[in-house]
């Protein structure tokens, strides 16, 4: 089944965090589009007690492996991605696919969601579209030439998590500020270093400018 739901962006994590308490117990990936909101999200939710590993094209392939490894051995139940997973890799069919942010065209959609729901099973894919997303969504659904039905969710239930939610999202900016202080950045810094040149740029030879336990434990709001 594929589904959208509209949300205000100011609260796009905590509608996010809803629907993987939905899907509690459950395997899934949720597809964010840049680096850093793939490491944010996954903060998130480990913050919140969620299962959560990552992938993106920044990793070192050790990590990537390793990630991709515990993912599909069961030791994670949720994987947050950019568009890296979405084909290519040797990756189960889950039971929910989640896009934290709406794909850049129909093809990369198709891919996303045929990520679910394969072989016979049953599966859901859900689409968080925010006040920003809307021409872009439409663009998809003109493409795969196919109308979506409405995710079904109350508003007032989401956002007894807010408080909880914000706390984490607070947390996650410092780990991974921290985690880049302490070079996790460092693939980043050398395409700084590069960019600037080694004996010109802004940043002279020194380059640049500078030099988420199961499901079931996650956040908590009042039941249906």
């Amino acid at each position: 089944m594929q589904q959208y739901i509209f949300i205000p962006a100011k609260h796009k994590d905590c509608y996010g965090v809803s629907i993987v308490n939905d899907f509690a117990g459950k395997t899934g990936i949720i597809f964010c589009s840049t680096h850093k909101s793939v490491m944010l999200f996954t903060l998130l939710l480990r913050n919140l007690g969620f299962s959560a590993t990552c992938l993106h094209g920044g990793m070192t392939q050790p990590k990537r492996l390793g990630a991709l490894n515990k993912f599909k051995a069961g030791a994670r139940q949720i994987l947050v991605a950019t568009d890296v997973a979405s084909r290519g890799l040797d990756i189960p069919s889950v039971d929910f696919v989640l896009n934290y942010d709406v794909p850049e065209s129909g093809k990369d959609y198709v891919h996303r969601v045929g990520r679910t729901a394969r072989a016979g099973r049953s599966g859901s894919a859900v689409t968080l579209v925010t006040q920003y997303d809307v021409e872009k969504y439409q663009r998809i659904e003109h493409l795969i030439e196919k109308k979506l039905a409405r995710y079904p969710s109350v508003k007032d239930e989401v956002l007894v998590m807010l408080e909880s939610v914000s706390n984490a999202q607070h947390r996650a900016i410092s780990q991974l500020r921290e985690h880049e202080q302490n070079g996790g950045g460092r693939n980043n810094k050398r395409d700084r270093d590069r960019k600037g040149g080694k004996g010109g740029g802004r940043g002279g030879k020194g380059g640049g400018r500078g030099g988420r336990g199961g499901g079931r434990g996650g956040a908590k709001r009042g039941r249906r």
